[in-house]
């Protein structure tokens, strides 16, 4: 038995918003790291370089990242969207007209 066997759709489709957000928030995380900081990084009178610091991860690797974590997020919604086992997509109590 899987764990969201028990949930209604309702809740398995709050389970899948909440997946995303999670996973939006890790992606700019990573995607984020070697970035410059914001602010006031070198004063010019202290400083001997000139300021200029990391631009962060290159275009394509932080493509790389974006589709893997959306490929993982649409992977774990189709599983948790599926119908549990033994019950068909149609609706109860909803017979198809012939």
């Amino acid at each position: 038995m899987r764990l969201i066997d028990g949930l209604n759709k309702a809740q398995r489709v709050v389970v899948v918003v909440a997946t995303g957000i999670v996973l939006m928030a890790f992606g700019i995380y990573l995607t984020s790291l070697g970035s410059p900081r914001l602010g006031w990084y070198i004063y010019p009178a202290l400083g001997t370089g000139v300021g200029r610091p990391g631009t962060g991860l290159p275009a394509w690797l932080r493509l790389i990242i974006w589709l893997g974590l959306t490929g993982i997020w649409a992977a774990a919604s189709a599983v948790v969207l599926r119908p549990p086992p033994g019950q068909t997509g149609r609706v109860r109590g909803h017979e198809r007209a012939r």
